[in-house]
């Protein structure tokens, strides 16, 4: 195989790595912004998400300097897809931000190396029920938009 051949499928897997991390950091800057509207034990649950999510990073930086790149660093601040000023709206954004995370994990399912595709399947499904746990329902596929 070509330099060229070898280098194609590295660079699909940069990208992907580098998508999911974006997707990590805008999440954990959202947690940030809900649990200030949260106390008790939805503040705590927030928390606990947020340091799974600052771990996630963390390999998700390891993968892409173990291909010999840079990580892409992250955002001053992110436009959040739900405004909060409440307990109720911080719930929503939890639950969107998880649902965003998974569709930003789509990409690392389609890589060729099996490793990374694992990885991508059991963040996919971490998002999924954390989401449904924020909002008490569920999404078939999340991340994926439905026909029509």
């Amino acid at each position: 195989m070509s330099r060229a051949g070898r280098e194609q499928p590295a660079r699909g897997r940069l990208g992907a790595l580098q998508a999911a991390l974006g997707a990590e950091e805008a999440t954990i800057y959202g947690y940030g912004v809900a649990g200030a509207h949260l106390t008790g034990a939805g503040y705590s649950l927030a928390y606990a998400d947020s340091v799974l999510h600052e771990r996630a990073r963390d390999v998700l930086i390891g993968l892409i300097e173990a291909l010999g790149a840079q990580p892409q660093a992250s955002a001053v601040a992110y436009r959040l897809p739900v405004a909060v000023n409440s307990a109720a709206s911080a719930r929503v954004l939890a639950a969107r931000l998880e649902l965003d995370l998974a569709a930003a994990y789509l990409g690392l399912a389609g890589v060729d190396d099996p490793a990374l595709r694992k990885l991508a399947a059991v963040r996919m499904q971490g998002a999924a029920v954390r989401a449904a746990r924020w909002d008490g329902g569920t999404e078939a596929f999340p991340g994926i938009q439905p026909p029509g």
